[in-house]
């Protein structure tokens, strides 16, 4: 009993010291549980039949009828193979892109070189992708795009971007690692300027070279943070960035099969459809993935080296 009375008071106290940082921690946390938390009862929905006159709760139950319509429309299996591939695609292009910057401008002399290099890279990760999209299409239009103009001065035939899918893939992976890269690139800078110069040094008088060092030092350095940031995307990996898709690739109907991914074929149906329940059944499916995908890769994680899982 007094052990107990001892942790309460102690908890209490605990309470009190940190009074300031969780009065400032407190609209973080208010603002997380009205966006976030509450809104999971409106999954609900995803197994009724939703009016405006009964609301969320009194709504009529359908059982599993929202997700038999998205699985026997045709497209449940393309996006979301879609939206795996192409998030698999920029998880590994990305990393790998990131890593190498990181690498490359930590190596660098010239401290003026260096600050405008780094800015240059990740200037383009606070332009928006209305912004990118509007760019995308000066580059890739077949009567005024830049890309066709180029060709066309060499006497290449244009190419119609716009009506062939077949180059989608590439160009949405290119503009995706061309915004993303810069944040992650100084995640990863930051990792690596966080590792021990002395071995580094160590190294260097030992006789090893800078790709050495960069194999045996920086990158087992920072396979905690790679790993880390590498299964946060993996919980990620069946939710598309609508914004990506919408901006570059918009209604375009001549490119859903290689671009259309769950979240802008949600979009569809939201502006096609009145019932909010067959879109609340594919963002509730999405979840599950998510939450199976994050589960398995963090045990094969925790199997190899626990200190490196997330939970």
């Amino acid at each position: 009993m007094k052990t107990k009375k001892k942790d309460r008071e102690s908890f209490g106290h605990m309470l009190y010291r940190y009074r300031t940082l969780l009065l400032m921690l407190l609209p973080s946390a208010v603002l997380l549980i009205i966006f976030c938390y509450l809104p999971i009862g409106g999954l609900v929905m995803a197994f009724k039949r939703f009016n405006y006159t009964d609301g969320i709760f009194g709504s009529p139950w359908v059982g599993l009828d929202n997700f038999s319509f998205f699985f026997t429309s045709g497209k449940a299996l393309s996006v979301t193979r879609n939206t795996a591939l192409y998030n698999l695609a920029f998880i590994a292009i990305n990393t790998v892109l990131e890593i190498a910057f990181a690498i490359i401008l930590s190596e660098i002399g010239g401290k003026w070189f260096k600050k405008i290099t780094q800015s240059i890279i990740f200037l383009p990760y606070f332009i928006s992708w209305v912004i990118v999209g509007s760019i995308a299409y000066s580059l890739l239009s077949y009567e005024t795009g830049t890309l066709n103009g180029a060709l066309q001065a060499i006497g290449i035939d244009p190419i119609n971007f716009y009506g062939e899918d077949g180059w989608w893939p590439l160009i949405i992976v290119a503009f995706s690692a061309w915004k993303g890269v810069g944040y992650g690139m100084v995640v990863y800078l930051a990792a690596i300027l966080g590792v021990d110069g002395s071995l580094h040094e160590a190294a260097a008088i030992d006789g090893a070279n800078i790709f050495q060092r960069i194999r045996y030092i920086t990158l087992p350095s920072i396979l905690p943070t790679m790993i880390t940031l590498t299964l946060l995307a993996l919980g990620k990996i069946f939710r598309g960035n609508l914004d990506l898709f919408y901006q570059l690739v918009g209604q375009n109907g001549a490119l859903f099969d290689k671009t259309d991914v769950i979240d802008t074929y949600v979009f569809r149906m939201t502006i096609a459809s009145t019932d909010v329940g067959q879109t609340v059944a594919i963002g509730f499916y999405q979840s599950v993935l998510c939450f199976i995908t994050i589960i398995i890769a963090n045990w094969l994680v925790k199997r190899k080296e626990s200190s490196y899982s997330l939970f």
